[in-house]
């Protein structure tokens, strides 16, 4: 595809403002980046919200709140996670698809996250993969599935075949989370997840820490998609900490026009991934 769409992950599940000062926790800071994102050249923002205390939250009034002041702002795509922190449960984590985003990730496979002093799991079953599927079918949201290792394609398949998903099917490799099960950030694990894809589906690439310029560099010169910011990286070059979301999205922006592409605005996203159908 000649067009590429950039997602920009402002803020995640994990870290705070102690690992970067510049990564926004309130609903008026995650709106201020989104808009500042935007206007950089990205179509998509990916939302985590917080609580008052700064802890991660599945709360469809935070979430809502949020979402708002993004469309207040502008008309960039608002998607909402599903993951969240680690100790809220799936049930919990369902409901940030009440906040009226366009569209929702959805994790693909259980994993044991690792960075904690008790190893604890991050449930996706079968059963729950499904209702989320149903739940933002019914919704009309827009999942993005989050696969993080070439058995969560196995759960890709099931939906497609089980008619949850609407085409094209849109697919986000994680690569680079070794605390969360994935394979790591290099090229060969990317070429041979490729490999896997169904018909009809689009590809997006999420680079972890320094597999982030790397990573999304080559999603874009393989007809790919690249999600950047501080989610998923808080530094913009080695030891040096990123200023903002939007330095991120910049220097992906004018990477992709070096390698002849130019970046999809919000409405030609919403074209490629056929929102609202």
């Amino acid at each position: 595809m000649d067009k590429l769409i950039v997602t920009a992950a402002l803020t995640g599940g994990f870290h705070g403002k102690e690992a970067n000062p510049n990564l926004p926790i309130t609903p008026d800071e995650i709106a201020q980046a989104a808009y500042d994102c935007w206007q950089a050249g990205a179509a998509i923002v990916h939302l985590h919200a917080r609580d008052a205390a700064g802890k991660p939250t599945c709360d469809p009034l935070i979430y809502s709140e949020i979402v708002d002041k993004v469309k207040a702002r502008c008309n960039v795509i608002t998607q909402v996670s599903t993951g969240a922190g680690p100790e809220l449960s799936p049930e919990e984590r369902l409901r940030a698809v009440e906040a009226g985003a366009e569209m929702a990730s959805l994790n693909m496979g259980t994993m044991v996250r690792t960075r904690f002093k008790e190893n604890s799991f991050f449930l996706n079953t079968r059963p729950q993969i499904e209702t989320y599927a149903k739940e933002m079918w019914d919704r009309g949201i827009k999942p993005e599935m989050e696969v993080y290792g070439h058995s969560m394609m196995v759960d890709v398949d099931n939906l497609i075949k089980k008619g949850l998903l609407r085409k094209p099917y849109y697919i986000n490799f994680v690569l680079g989370m070794s605390h969360q099960g994935g394979l790591p950030a290099e090229p060969k694990h990317l070429l041979s997840l490729i490999d896997y894809l169904p018909a009809d589906a689009i590809f997006n690439v999420s680079g972890v820490g320094p597999g982030q310029l790397p990573l999304t560099t080559l999603a874009m010169l393989l007809g790919g998609h690249s999600r950047v910011g501080l989610e998923d990286n808080i530094y913009f070059t080695k030891g040096v900490l990123a200023s903002s979301n939007v330095q991120l999205v910049e220097r992906t922006v004018r990477l992709a026009r070096e390698l002849g592409k130019e970046v999809a605005t919000p409405d030609e996203a919403r074209q490629m991934l056929q929102l609202n159908t």
